[in-house]
């Protein structure tokens, strides 16, 4: 366990980032390395694993609740100085991911070929999708419980273990990567199920390690059966505090499904672009999500402790190092985009698109930004409706008028583009709105000490 609640707030920000930093720097490798290998695919290779992943931010979504729900009960624990109630909320955590994990994996094998022949550009691209969800819904299986370790560990300030096993997986991953798609040194390549089966053989290398950690008996948090009996009163409380940022990714899952639904006319070529930009895009805010992952249990721990100038203090240096981050990779985006898409794709219809999205979208990244930001903070104060309403604000501003746009005579993308860049500037305006609010309503800090856990969702 890690008392953040002492020392300097941004040595603590850096320290936790930091790590979790390095951690994404080799998931941005692994990206771009999984990316590069199925580009040697062709098109609808590219298209076919944009589209699978599109169900990988409904599992975010998902896994994002538990998440948040997790982290913020047990840094809330542990800047009470409750150990007890720490196990257990990470004991009841691991038993219900491991639960919903298991239900989506079944409802994916059933509905994958549904959905691929649904959003596919055609049917080469469709089949090739199914080819690759029949490994990658097992990986999302195992991701659940990694996730719920991973988030119990960050609540009580711990991050080093989780980068660790991380980064193991992601050397794992690159390394079976050219092994599986292109069958080098076997002679016998499986293409995009290569790419899903390398995905879920380093998870699982991942999850074995998480499990042995966890085993060592000097460690704050351990497994328990005794904890493992369900508590609906903790399940819903976790819930409730996560489901919010969890529909925040939910929502982005139904931004992404439009997109493909509204660019699908366009042919494969448009959706392997769109693709490669959106991955492209996805790699340059981890090294934001680090901060924002760092952000919430620090704020967490400290609103749990009744210390509400650290937890100002807490989202005045992460909203600094976010936005001069963001900058970077705005005129990163603008200086040549068609560098960044040509990397993993030479066909001129793939890079025309993604760097003709990628020049434009890349004006939202210092918005984006400071709604992961604002977003942390309402998650280490275990109140997430907020954003929420924010997120479905900005889609309901987006949805319909796209979709309108998309049935014009002489429709081009790039509008899409631009409705999408004024939407997310209305979401940042009004989550930074909504957060000073909560400051002034939630740090008083007038209630009784109880106050805190049982309003977070204590059991």
């Amino acid at each position: 366990m890690h008392d953040l609640t002492k020392g300097s707030v941004t040595r603590h920000l850096l320290a936790l980032s930091s790590f979790m930093a390095a951690s994404m720097v080799f998931q941005t490798l692994y990206y771009l390395a999984d990316l590069y290998f199925v580009g040697r695919l062709g098109k609808e290779a590219i298209a076919a694993v944009g589209l699978a992943g599109n169900l990988m931010v409904v599992v975010l979504a998902i896994t994002q609740t538990l998440s948040v729900g997790t982290t913020t009960l047990v840094s809330h624990a542990v800047g009470q100085k409750d150990h007890e109630r720490a196990n257990l909320v990470f004991n009841q955590a691991f038993v219900l991911s491991l639960l919903v994990g298991v239900g989506v994996a079944i409802l994916g094998f059933g509905l994958r070929e549904r959905y691929c022949r649904w959003l596919g550009a055609d049917g080469a691209t469709a089949q090739l999708g199914v080819d690759y969800l029949n490994w990658f819904i097992p990986a999302m299986l195992l991701q659940f419980v990694i996730v719920a370790m991973g988030a119990a560990l960050r609540g009580s300030g711990v991050v080093k273990p989780t980068v660790g096993i991380q980064i193991l997986t992601v050397i794992l991953n690159i390394v079976l990567a050219p092994v599986l798609i292109l069958g080098w040194g076997t002679g016998h390549p499986l293409g995009v199920a290569g790419a899903a089966l390398a995905t879920f053989l380093s998870i699982l290398v991942g999850t074995v390690a998480f499990w042995m950690y966890f085993l060592r008996p000097q460690n704050y948090l351990k497994f328990s059966l005794a904890y493992w009996k369900p508590r609906r009163s903790l399940w819903w409380g976790m819930t409730r505090v996560g489901l919010p940022a969890g529909g925040e990714f939910a929502l982005m899952a139904v931004y992404m499904v439009l997109v493909y639904w509204i660019i699908r006319d366009f042919g494969a070529a448009a959706q392997a672009g769109f693709g490669i930009g959106a991955r492209v895009m996805q790699a340059m805010f981890l090294p934001i999500m680090a901060i924002s992952f760092a952000a919430a249990p620090l704020a967490g721990q400290n609103f749990g402790a009744r210390n509400a100038e650290r937890v100002r203090q807490t989202f005045k240096s992460a909203s600094i190092l976010v936005s001069v981050l963001m900058i970077l990779f705005t005129l990163l985006s603008h200086i040549s985009p068609e560098s960044l898409i040509r990397a993993f794709s030479n066909e001129p219809g793939v890079v025309a698109f993604g760097a003709g999205y990628l020049r434009i979208i890349s004006l939202n990244f210092l918005a984006m930004g400071l709604i992961f930001t604002t977003s942390s903070m309402f998650q280490g104060m275990g109140h997430t409706l907020p954003p929420l309403a924010a997120s479905s604000l900005r889609l309901l501003l987006f949805a319909f008028p796209a979709y309108l746009l998309s049935l014009r005579p002489g429709f081009e993308i790039r509008d899409v583009w631009h409705l999408s860049v004024a939407t997310v500037a209305i979401q940042a305006v009004l989550n930074l709105l909504l957060v000073q609010r909560e400051f002034r309503r939630r740090l008083a800090f007038d209630a009784p000490a109880g106050f805190v856990l049982s309003e977070a969702g204590g059991g």
